[in-house]
């Protein structure tokens, strides 16, 4: 029986790897120096060389290129407005969800007391990680490279930005959107809580009842869930 041409077998490509490429299709952006993002994905219960670098460039790195990018859409704002704008986009709770979108859990290499614990789903390793890629990316590619991942990753947050009135947390600006019509403040109930007592997600309902609105938003703590739903709800009002 003859074997496999050495070119065939020289081509087998791992789970991870596939995986990996999967995530760079994902962020648009393909690596020149793979370990760069096996490093990114290496948490440091798992070893070394582990990502907390990475995620010491990516925090400058993503909050410059959504400053960067805030400041060229919204120029009549000014520094108090923009920095407001800019905490909303970036913390904890909006780099978990992105990296949950992306399916990052299942990509790190955590300890086997991090994988026990749930240390997978939990929001700041995942919003950590996040973090870690962006400076994985600035190593690799350079800051413009970083500025393309974050406006495609930060797409559907940026283009739903309402200068006159983002500047404020979504529970604050739906409260004034009900009141500048007369109308009675929203209803938050928490549908459920999910996870382990250290990776917990919370599921919450917002309610306009006098118009009949209802959305529902989920976060790592209540407080980030009920800010979900409450800008969902604010899109539903200011949609055409």
């Amino acid at each position: 029986m003859h074997g496999f041409p050495a070119e065939l077998c020289g081509s087998v490509v791992s789970p991870r790897a596939v995986a990996e490429q999967g995530l760079e299709h994902q962020i648009g952006y393909s690596f020149r120096d793979a370990q760069l993002l096996r490093r990114a994905l290496t948490h440091r219960s798992h070893g070394q060389p582990h990502n907390e670098r990475l995620e010491f460039l990516g925090d400058s790195a993503v909050n410059c290129a959504v400053a960067l990018e805030l400041y060229q859409r919204f120029p009549e704002l000014g520094e108090g407005e923009l920095s407001r704008l800019r905490a909303n986009l970036v913390n904890q709770s909006s780099l978990h969800a992105i990296a949950s979108g992306l399916k990052l859990g299942l990509m790190l290499r955590l300890g086997e007391g991090e994988v026990r614990s749930g240390g997978a789903y939990r929001p700041s390793i995942l919003a950590d990680s996040l973090e870690a890629i962006a400076g994985a990316v600035l190593l690799d590619g350079g800051f413009p490279a970083v500025q393309a991942m974050v406006r495609r990753l930060f797409s559907e947050a940026l283009a739903a930005i309402d200068p006159s009135v983002s500047a404020k947390d979504a529970k604050t600006q739906l409260q004034e959107l009900l009141q500048g019509r007369g109308l009675a403040l929203p209803v938050y109930s928490l549908i459920a809580t999910r996870g382990q007592s250290h990776a917990q997600t919370f599921h919450v309902q917002c309610l306009v009842e006098s118009l009949g609105i209802s959305t529902e938003g989920s976060g790592a703590s209540r407080r980030a869930a009920e800010q979900e739903a409450a800008l969902r709800a604010c899109r539903v009002l200011v949609s055409p």
